[in-house]
C-alpha cells in the first residue's frame, strides 16, 4: 500500500488545502498505481511547528512562507540572505 508523508510548516496551509494536497497526491498514485489501490493510498500531513524548520542555515515560520507565497518576497529576502 503506498504511503506518503507530506511535511509543512504549521499554520501554512488551510484545512481546505490540506484536503486538495490529499486529494491531488492520492489521484497522481492511482494514475500509475491503478484505481483498485485508492482505498488503500495514505497521505498523511504532518505540521512542523514554526521555527523548528530549518533552510540554508535559518528557521522558517509561518510568516516566512506567507510571504513567499503572496509573492511580496523571495525566500531569501524573506529569510535575511
Amino acid at each position: 500500500m503506498p504511503f506518503v508523508s507530506v511535511k509543512a510548516i504549521e499554520g501554512v496551509f488551510s484545512t481546505e488545502q490540506k484536503q486538495q494536497i490529499v486529494q491531488k497526491i492520492t489521484d497522481v498514485l492511482v494514475e500509475i498505481e491503478g484505481e483498485k489501490l485508492r482505498p488503500i493510498t495514505w497521505v498523511v500531513i504532518e505540521e512542523i511547528k514554526g521555527g523548528s524548520w530549518g533552510i540554508a542555515g535559518n528557521c522558517l515560520n509561518s510568516e516566512h512562507v506567507r510571504a513567499v507565497q503572496s509573492g511580496a518576497v523571495k525566500l531569501t529576502d524573506a529569510l535575511g540572505l
